[in-house]
């Protein structure tokens, strides 16, 4: 392998070393911004600012400085008395947030005043401008809103210094209260009302409490004897249920046993009933057969009465109903005669008349004709009184017929009476039933002698009444016989 000259070497490391050494002095003169921070650049190109990036610094012609941007705390704490609304001092004690703004206007602003500045004395300036703005916000504020409503301070303090904050290219970030105090004890006293109402409020949710816890024990007590009351209605009406139910069961022993006892007595009593049922028929069928023994006798007796009653019938016919129909027929008969007698003697008496001339003929058939009709007139009375006689002695005949009927019972000493039907056919019925039957016959009785109805000899004897009473059957005054 061939030797490198040395001449090479040299200059190969002369180069290398040149090219670190401007490597090293251009690493020198090239700045970088961090995210906390922002170079200020000032020289030969003026001043610039630099953020978040780097930049070459020309040596001897150019300058750089670093402003920092992370947030500054501190404390707010005048030492003088600050004097509220009311005129009370207090002491207040404040922590705010600042920074410098982000936007290159700002940093330079902030530059301009704080560049060259320890931190110490950057504070310094910003807690006095802080300070300044409290003091007139707490003069504008009671204690009570103070105390109260921190986050309204707060805000009216960021709202306040603004303006000159930002003039200086800074922002508040935040501003915090960390305690307000005065000499007085007024914030001391000022929470004793609340405390008290606080405490007044506490005692009286305590009452409620204790009476809400009082009340629902009672409900609850009252709820437990409700509930042991009903309990114990329904334990004593369970028993009296029980007790019914046992009664009830021994009532339905009870009525079983009566029913037994009942049952088995009546069997008794009814075998005993059968016994005596049975003698008692047996002694029926002996007077039944005793009965018929003795109906067949009285039968025997009223057959022997029914033909005494039509021997009494048939007496009286010969001896009452005869003897007056041949009395109506004797009547009857001088009647017809005396008219035929009259009406012979005015018909010889007209012809006697008749032959004394043509002139007083007609003046005496009219004298004889009413001779007839008068005789006519006295027959028909003489006829009608023969009807009026039979119907006299029909009638006053009547009851001796009804007696001679009725005798043959008179003669009867004991009537017994064996009912063996029902009805108008049995018993004492049966003998007055008999006895209208027999009473019923004296009409057809009267009828079948007499030849006209009974109906018919009553017209008679109301006709004949009638033709009394006319005026033209009346005798004239004169006591002559004319016709009219």
């Amino acid at each position: 392998m061939p030797q490198i000259p040395t001449d090479v070497l040299v200059i190969v490391g002369t180069a290398v070393a040149a090219i670190l050494l401007l490597m090293a002095v251009f690493a020198n003169l090239y700045r970088k911004a961090g995210p906390h921070e922002a170079l200020i650049v000032y020289g030969f190109r003026g001043t610039r600012v630099i953020k978040g990036h780097g930049t070459v610094i020309l040596p001897m012609v150019e300058n750089v400085r670093g402003l920092s941007l992370e947030l500054m705390s501190f404390d707010v704490a005048p030492q003088q008395d600050l004097y509220t609304k009311q005129g009370v001092a207090v002491t207040v004690e404040a922590v705010a947030q600042i920074k410098v703004k982000s936007d290159p206007e700002s940093i330079l602003t902030a530059a301009e005043q704080f560049l060259t500045k320890e931190p110490a004395d950057r504070e310094a300036l910003i807690r006095l401008v802080m300070e300044g703005h409290l003091r007139g916000i707490i003069g504008q504020l009671t204690v009570e809103e103070i105390v109260k409503q921190p986050e309204m301070v707060a805000d009216r303090m960021r709202s306040t210094c603004a303006d000159d904050i930002n003039k200086m290219g800074l922002e508040v970030i935040s501003f915090t209260i960390k305690e307000v105090r005065d000499k007085n004890d007024y914030i001391t006293n000022m929470g004793r009302p609340d405390i008290v109402r606080i405490k007044r409020d506490a005692d009286v949710a305590a009452a409620e409490a204790d009476r809400d816890t009082a009340i629902k024990r009672a409900i609850a007590l009252r709820e437990s004897a409700v509930a042991k009351a009903q309990a114990d209605q329904e334990r004593v009406a369970a028993e009296t249920a029980s007790m019914a139910r046992q009664a009830e069961a021994q009532r339905d022993l009870d009525v079983k046993k009566a029913t037994y006892n009942e049952l088995v007595k009546r069997q008794q009593a009814q075998a005993d009933k059968a016994y005596e049922i049975q003698t008692n028929v047996m002694q029926q069928q002996v007077i039944v057969e005793s009965v018929k023994v003795q109906q067949a006798e009285k039968e025997q007796q009223v057959k022997v009465q029914e033909a005494e009653i039509l021997r009494r019938e048939k007496e009286l016919i010969a001896t009452v109903l005869k003897p007056a129909e041949i009395e109506r027929q004797r009547i009857q008969t001088l009647a017809e005669a005396d008219k035929s007698k009259t009406m012979v003697e005015a018909e010889g008496h007209a012809s006697a008349i008749r032959a004394q001339g043509e002139a007083e003929a007609e003046i005496i058939f009219k004298k004889g004709d009413a001779e007839a009709r008068a005789m006519n007139v006295k027959a028909e009375a003489y006829q009608e009184y023969n009807q009026a006689a039979v119907l006299d002695k029909l009638i006053t005949g009547l009851p001796e017929v009804v007696k001679a009927l009725a005798s043959p019972l008179a003669n009867v000493d004991r009537i017994t009476v064996v009912s063996t039907g029902n009805g108008d056919s049995a018993g004492l019925n049966k003998i007055t039933g008999d006895l209208t039957q027999i009473a019923a016959q004296v009409p057809e009785l009267f009828e079948a002698l007499s030849g006209m109805k009974m109906s018919d000899l009553l017209g008679k004897i109301k006709m004949i009444g009638d033709k009394a009473d006319r005026p033209d059957r009346l005798p004239p005054p004169d006591g002559t016989n004319k016709a009219k």
